[in-house]
């Protein structure tokens, strides 16, 4: 006997007939939009769409007959609207604002309410598919809610954001390298390699040493198009206005991601720090383009990673993405003004590692949030070993899990060695729940589970990296993760990120040798670490407990009464 897909099982449980045409999958009833007239239904499929019609159980829209569709058809509520948002129409609309779209005959008041609502889909007068939020999704301001293989928001996607799927390029050559030893000499390398053409995003720009290199190429005549982050934690600073303010009086396009009077930001934060020189090699990195990420060679910075990947292929995947993410309405010229700031000097180190060259290399692009699910993804194939290096690791809000970090746990309970590595820069271990008790829990979630599994704090200062900047990942010793992607909720769910995955053994010897030389340099965590740690989750755990005896007492109290 033929059994169905599991695909076509799910659209079945959705839809509730075999006959249907259509199905609902994807809806945005809580837009940023003053009034939500952007507000809009997609249904996707293929036939006849008389006698078709779209209802929230008070008002309806069906189509005009004779008309059909082949695939996915947006309708909007005001078509002028959305297209203010989207910078295109929809193929309909049910409330009249735009001659050249087509108008839905509409009975009633049709308008999604934000909190709870539904959305039926009738064909010939027989229901076929309904959702219904609070139920299929839990409805969020600015989010459109969406279905991908039977599941609806398999992850927050936000209004404007990209939708790039994974893609793999193989044959790949590039050159891989750590911050603070090789950094400063391979971001020079990389903006040198440009002949007509420098595409720049990164979280922030405040080295003037990276400035001069980027004005050099304004000097070459090589065009220069740089996207900031319009509200890094703290506001732009005085020296990244002065970078950004000279490169753009040398001829330099620079432009800044923020939410303006017309457009939100599409994503929380701009947190990539790549470049691409001529479409023909990229350059990706942990690291902000700080005298921090990249000091004179001999100079400490921080622990970070970088490759520069020179592959056509992977420099015009990422420069789509620079294209998707520089233009839209949150996207605008920078106005600031600011002197270029003088440079500093960081104490004294000692390089340990030079750059190693790999060829023929498997790389993966991930992007957040886009592809972000790529990371725990490469954790679930660990095999042998699992290291990693973080500046630091939280919980979800509201206390749920971390999926990174449980797929890390989970990899050390099928006998994978994990190792990992945290920073322990005063800012994240001078507070009751950051890295030094993440590391102290790990430990003792695998020591009362026997697990193969370690956690450590950097070690940073004199004759060290000043801190551990890094958010990277080496899987069985050939697959490193490069990244921008912090291990906490923002970052792969709300922010733009950017990094790749090489599957490289010449890329795999290189940072494993610079991540085992950072381990055996943090050492085990002190015991008085430890001992911290447990009293902090003590003191957690019984303000927990007097917050369920608490809420006990008041639903009782609800009861009698």
């Amino acid at each position: 006997m033929r059994t169905l897909p599991a695909a076509l099982v799910l659209c079945l449980l959705c839809c509730g007939t075999v006959t249907a045409a259509f199905t609902i999958t994807e809806v945005c009833p809580d837009t940023w939009y003053k009034g939500e007239a952007d507000e809009y239904i997609v249904i996707t499929g293929t036939g006849s769409l008389t006698g078709v019609s779209v209802s929230d159980g008070e008002g309806s829209a069906r189509f005009p007959d004779g008309d059909r569709a082949a695939g996915r058809i947006v309708m909007a509520q005001q078509a002028e609207a959305y297209r203010t948002v989207h910078g295109a129409y929809p193929d309909y609309e049910w409330y009249d604002s735009a001659p050249d779209v087509p108008d839905m005959i509409r009975t009633g008041t049709l308008k999604l309410a934000n909190k709870g609502d539904e959305v039926i889909l009738r064909e010939d007068g027989q229901e076929t598919c309904r959702i219904t939020w609070p139920g299929d999704f839990v409805c969020r301001e600015g989010q459109l809610h969406f279905r991908e293989d039977g599941v609806w928001d398999p992850r927050p996607l936000m209004i404007g954001q990209s939708r790039f799927t994974t893609v793999s390029f193989c044959g790949v050559s590039g050159t891989a390298f750590a911050a603070p030893d090789a950094s400063r000499e391979m971001i020079g390398k990389a903006i040198r390699l440009a002949d007509s053409e420098l595409l720049i995003n990164v979280y922030e720009f405040a080295d003037p040493n990276i400035a001069t290199y980027v004005a050099a190429a304004l000097d070459d005549d090589v065009s220069v198009t740089i996207l900031l982050e319009g509200g890094p934690v703290g506001g732009i600073g005085t020296a990244e206005k002065g970078v950004a303010a000279h490169l753009r009086e040398k001829g330099a396009a620079v432009y800044t991601m923020e939410t303006t009077e017309s457009t939100h930001a599409r994503y929380r934060y701009d947190h990539a720090k790549y470049i691409i020189a001529d479409r023909e090699a990229v350059l990706l990195t942990s690291e902000n383009f700080k005298e921090s990420g990249f000091p004179d060679r001999g100079r400490a910075g921080n622990r970070g990673w970088g490759v520069i990947i020179t592959d056509q292929r992977v420099a015009d995947y990422f420069a789509e993405v620079f294209t998707a993410d520089v233009t839209g309405g949150d996207v605008v010229p920078f106005t600031g003004a600011g002197a270029l700031p003088e440079e500093m000097t960081g104490d004294a180190y000692k390089p340990a590692f030079g750059t190693q060259s790999f060829d023929n290399a498997s790389v993966t692009p991930v992007l957040a949030p886009d592809t972000a699910y790529l990371i725990p993804a490469l954790i679930e194939k660990a095999e042998h070993s699992v290291d990693i290096q973080q500046a630091y690791i939280s919980n979800w809000t509201k206390g749920a899990p971390n999926p990174y970090l449980e797929a890390t746990m989970d990899a050390a309970r099928r006998g994978v060695n994990v190792r990992i590595i945290l920073d322990s820069y005063w800012f994240n271990i001078e507070g009751e729940n950051d890295n030094d008790e993440m590391a102290a829990r790990i430990n003792a979630v695998a020591a009362a589970e026997k697990l193969p599994a370690e956690a450590r704090l950097a070690r940073i200062g004199p004759g060290y990296p000043d801190k551990l900047h890094n958010k990277g990942v080496i899987v069985d010793g050939d697959a490193v993760l490069i990244s921008s992607v912090n291990w906490n909720e923002n970052s792969p769910s709300f922010n733009r990120e950017a990094g790749v995955i090489i599957e490289s053994p010449d890329a795999g010897a290189y940072f494993s040798a610079v991540f085992s030389k950072d381990w055996e340099d943090a050492g085990p965590l002190p015991d008085e670490t430890a001992a911290e740690a447990d009293d902090t989750c003590l003191r957690q755990e019984i303000a927990a407990g007097v917050i369920l005896l608490l809420f006990i007492g008041y639903c009782i109290r609800r009861r009698v009464h």
